[in-house]
């Protein structure tokens, strides 16, 4: 399907391809932006209500399934099938931040007081890698109303049970008596692995608190993330996990983390205020509704089939399903780190005078066309600028020309933090 505006850039309902062309062949129409393709009419064109159009929602903590349907009936015919990839990193470069920040605060004004007692958070402060998921999942339902005649909205309104998921039998008082009832950390790690280093199994030693998955690689302090070590094998297992270092019997110890539910338990709410601000009825559903209507249409498990089975709104069958997927990626605006460093945290090289070269910025959807050499042809892709006028050219995130001259690319489309791509189902 192609998205269409008319003169004043108001959403139209979408059209078949082949009509698109035609309008562009005989001039009724113009492309106004390339990723998701749009076209934007010159004259007036009847056309027609086709339905009722829905957006449907199923958020996660690393992906969010999108879907788009058109009631008519008891049946629905499916528009847009997309998947939001979050940015996961928000967590690390913030601590990255705040370490280079105390590392300069250290050296450079030792003399003044701290001030890690005068700060208040709002009421529903959420942390920047939450909020982030919220925001984007809006940002999203945004662009698609802006080409979409939308007139609803279905998000699945779910919370996980983290107790449940661990142990699917628990019931009653056993929700307070968790791993920890009548042991202090310490003692209960004793206890679970015999007084005795769980890599060399040395005793009569002084014994350390270790991560199973570092702290550094995401692990948690959770106490099933955490075991007993001497200090050489502790020093000698470094950065690396349980299984990495040779222990895969310590490694499974390890329970699977649980910090995907909780990003979910935390927004869902926010996402639902937030929603509000489009004016469009909104409609909720649960997981345990999605999973059956999935299974009834037979789709298999993917994130945007999850979103296509969100709500009681789900029709009874499927008139048409589209054959390829829109993969969106957060990529934010780039960073305002100036230079990068090399290992030692010393800078390496020196800061561009500008953020775009000779007309390009990073993340500009460009199409080259080189003449000659090892990359010579029709490149499409977002591009990866340099100072000297050399950029590299990236598909579905891999680099697929490098060292290609600003003298060879056009810009299809500015960068607005988004990575736009599509996979075939």
């Amino acid at each position: 399907m192609v998205f269409v505006l008319n003169q004043n850039k108001a959403p139209l309902p979408p059209c078949h391809p082949a009509q698109a062309r035609k309008w562009i062949s005989s001039g009724k129409a113009t492309i106004h932006r390339q990723v998701p393709f749009t076209i934007r009419l010159k004259k007036r064109v009847e056309s027609r209500n086709n339905g009722f159009y829905r957006i449907k929602l199923d958020p996660g903590a690393k992906t969010t399934g999108v879907a788009v349907t058109v009631e008519t009936g008891n049946t629905a015919k499916v528009v847009f099938l997309g998947e939001l990839q979050h940015k996961t990193d928000i967590k690390s470069k913030l601590d990255t931040r705040r370490a280079l920040r105390r590392g300069r605060r250290n050296r450079k004004t030792r003399y003044r007081q701290s001030r890690f007692l005068n700060r208040k958070r709002k009421e529903g402060w959420l942390p920047p890698s939450l909020e982030a998921r919220v925001n984007q999942t809006f940002q999203m339902v945004r662009k698609l109303t802006y080409i979409i005649p939308l007139q609803a909205i279905s998000m699945e309104l779910v919370r996980f049970d983290t107790q449940a998921l661990q142990n699917p039998e628990i019931s009653g008082v056993e929700y307070q008596q968790g791993e920890l009832m009548g042991y202090e950390v310490r003692e209960y790690l004793l206890e679970k692995f015999h007084r005795a280093c769980v890599y060399c199994g040395v005793k009569n030693v002084p014994l350390e608190v270790e991560h199973i998955i570092p702290k550094s690689r995401g692990g948690s302090n959770r106490i099933s993330n955490l075991a007993l070590s001497c200090h050489e094998c502790n020093q000698e297992k470094g950065n690396r996990t349980a299984e990495e270092y040779g222990h895969p019997e310590v490694q499974a110890l390890a329970k699977k983390p649980l910090k995907d539910a909780a990003a979910v338990n935390s927004t869902r709410w926010r996402l639902f205020e937030r929603l509000k601000e489009f004016g469009l009825p909104i409609e909720c559903g649960t997981g345990a509704r999605t999973k059956m209507q999935r299974i009834q249409h037979g789709l298999p498990k993917e994130h945007y089939y999850d979103a296509l089975c969100v709500g009681e709104s789900t029709q009874e069958s499927f008139s048409k399903m589209p054959t390829v997927v829109h993969v969106w990626s957060a990529k934010g605006r780039g960073c305002r780190q100036m230079v990068n460093n090399d290992k030692y945290g010393f800078p390496r090289g020196k800061a561009k005078s500008a953020k775009q070269v000779f007309g390009f910025q990073t993340g500009d959807l460009v199409r080259a066309k080189v003449p000659k050499g090892k990359y010579a042809g029709m490149w499409n892709g977002r591009v990866a600028v340099r100072a000297r006028g050399s950029f590299d050219i990236f598909q579905d995130g891999k680099r697929v020309a490098q060292g290609v001259s600003h003298r060879y690319c056009r810009v299809i489309q500015r960068a607005d933090g988004w990575q736009y791509e599509q996979k075939k189902i």
